[in-house]
């Protein structure tokens, strides 16, 4: 069976890492020359009036729509967090229709809004659907261990084990606690600590430092993985994109 290309990035909202400038059209041309079939964003914005009066560019389509219509793809959005003058959340983009999709609320404080996205897609020519999880965690450790538990515990009552499936976000890990977590109570593995024997540096995008986004999988085999950094990458948002090659075990 044929390869899929999947890509994880936090798209910051469509702005520039310091909020100065609008990079969504930018973030889409980036997109479109790597060509993933699958892709998962965190912070997208599906709506900022603030922004919107602020910005001539700002575009005028939720976030998701706009990349989608710009890629060719289907999209599906969680909400996340809502707020007076908008929202924002996770998305799956794909060119391979998308069978179902609900979005998990994993908040364990007020203060963060936090979701995880789940959808189950068909790529061409292969024998059964992958699940994919699409995640943003928090930012203290004590939280996100919270929700590791919790998505191990939805996983388990909610994923066949024997599916193929993909989990991918922004996991704010930088103690790199997650794949202990994930590796014993799920059978995930991480794709470039298990190609290359370490977590991906992706944030800040300018200078790389902390491994904060990841893409696990189980019954699936990484062929390979890039983080896409340098130009022009760097003055997009505030993280580099990951991707992975993948086929079925």
């Amino acid at each position: 069976m044929k390869a899929i290309t999947v890509a994880t990035y936090n798209i910051h909202k469509g702005m520039s890492p310091l909020n100065r400038h609008v990079r969504l059209g930018d973030m889409a041309s980036a997109l479109e020359s790597i060509d993933a079939d699958v892709l998962f964003l965190q912070e997208v914005q599906g709506k900022n009036i603030e922004r919107a009066l602020q910005h001539a560019s700002w575009p005028k389509l939720p976030q998701h729509h706009f990349l989608a219509r710009r890629l060719d793809h289907k999209a599906a959005y969680g909400l996340n967090a809502a707020y007076e003058h908008g929202h924002h959340g996770n998305a799956l983009l794909t060119r391979f229709p998308i069978n179902t999709w609900c979005n998990r609320d994993i908040s364990v404080n007020r203060f963060e809004s936090r979701g995880l996205l789940h959808c189950q897609l068909t790529p061409a020519g292969w024998k059964r659907p992958v699940v994919t999880l699409c995640g943003h965690f928090n930012l203290l450790a004590r939280d996100r261990r919270k929700q590791f538990l919790d998505l191990a515990r939805y996983v388990r009552e909610n994923v066949p084990e024997d599916a193929p499936l993909i989990l991918a976000g922004d996991f704010n890990d930088w103690r790199e606690e997650a794949t202990d977590h994930l590796m014993d109570s799920l059978g995930l593995v991480e794709v470039f600590d298990q190609l290359f024997g370490r977590h991906a540096r992706s944030f800040p995008a300018r200078m790389p430092m902390l491994p904060l986004d990841r893409i696990y999988v189980r019954g699936l085999k990484p062929l390979g993985a890039e983080v896409l950094k340098g130009a022009p990458w760097s003055r997009l948002s505030d993280h580099l994109p990951l991707s992975a090659s993948l086929v079925p075990v």
